[in-house]
């Protein structure tokens, strides 16, 4: 199920003894394209407080109902290590709470919820795998909030800015980003571009440089928000760029 970030944005969060709050944000990984945590808005529950969760800790996903099951208890939710600061997220902090939550340390996994494809699947066996370097904060981290609105540098010019992100509800994976071009055309145009694409991610100055030319982007198939990113709308997009189009990796199952 591929859906936009602005959509489930808003989504109501349901431990196994009841509500605690709704979806304000994602923390996203730029190395590996996939959503890490969702920050939480706990409202009247924990006011003032940011809560995190993991994917390997989220079961079902109800659009209908605009709800996510979270497979904790909220006193195993509220006694989580507490988070102080912003996004980067140190290790230290992903240690404790993945410890605490008895989770894997996905960072480490090749794909990345290693061996399974959804994360709800995974368990401690993994936990403990090797860590090569503790650092300060995760520097591919970051707020899918932050970065819309960030520009995208075509090979030869700039080319508009990210609008949106689509994520795989199944295995929280990021298969494509939302651009918007309004900035370079007289009316609003908004296109889908495969994180693969991306030649390099500059924070500081808040720009993706795309390994594709500004017109290729330009006249590439229109993303319509109201309708469902499908099977034949990837197919029309791989098409168009002259890609291979592999149904087992991308969003349609």
């Amino acid at each position: 199920m591929l859906r936009s970030v602005k959509d489930i944005r808003g989504y109501l969060l349901k431990a196994q003894d009841g509500e605690i709050g709704k979806c304000s944000d994602f923390l996203i990984d730029d190395k590996q394209w996939v959503v890490r945590y969702i920050v939480v808005d706990t409202m009247k529950w924990l006011p003032g407080r940011k809560v995190l969760i993991s994917p390997i800790s989220i079961g079902d996903a109800e659009a209908l109902n605009r709800r996510l099951d979270v497979a904790l208890t909220k006193d195993q939710i509220k006694e989580a290590p507490p988070l102080d600061a912003d996004a980067p997220i140190s290790r230290q902090y992903e240690l404790d709470y993945n410890r605490y939550h008895d989770l894997a340390n996905c960072w480490v996994g090749t794909p990345v919820w290693e061996p399974h494809v959804h994360p709800f699947l995974l368990h401690r066996s993994k936990a403990d795998s090797y860590v090569s370097k503790m650092e300060a904060g995760d520097p591919h981290l970051r707020s899918a909030k932050e970065v819309m609105g960030y520009n995208i540098q075509a090979t030869d010019a700039p080319i508009g800015h990210i609008a949106d992100f689509i994520v795989d509800q199944d295995t929280w994976i990021v298969p494509y980003l939302v651009i918007d071009t309004i900035n370079w055309r007289p009316t609003s145009k908004k296109v889908l571009i495969k994180p693969d694409w991306v030649e390099k991610v500059g924070w500081r100055r808040k720009k993706l440089l795309l390994d594709l030319t500004s017109d290729q982007i330009k006249n590439s198939p229109t993303y319509d928000p109201s309708m469902p990113v499908n099977q034949e709308c990837e197919v029309r997009l791989y098409d168009y760029y002259g890609r291979p189009y592999d149904r087992k990796k991308e969003g349609v199952q």
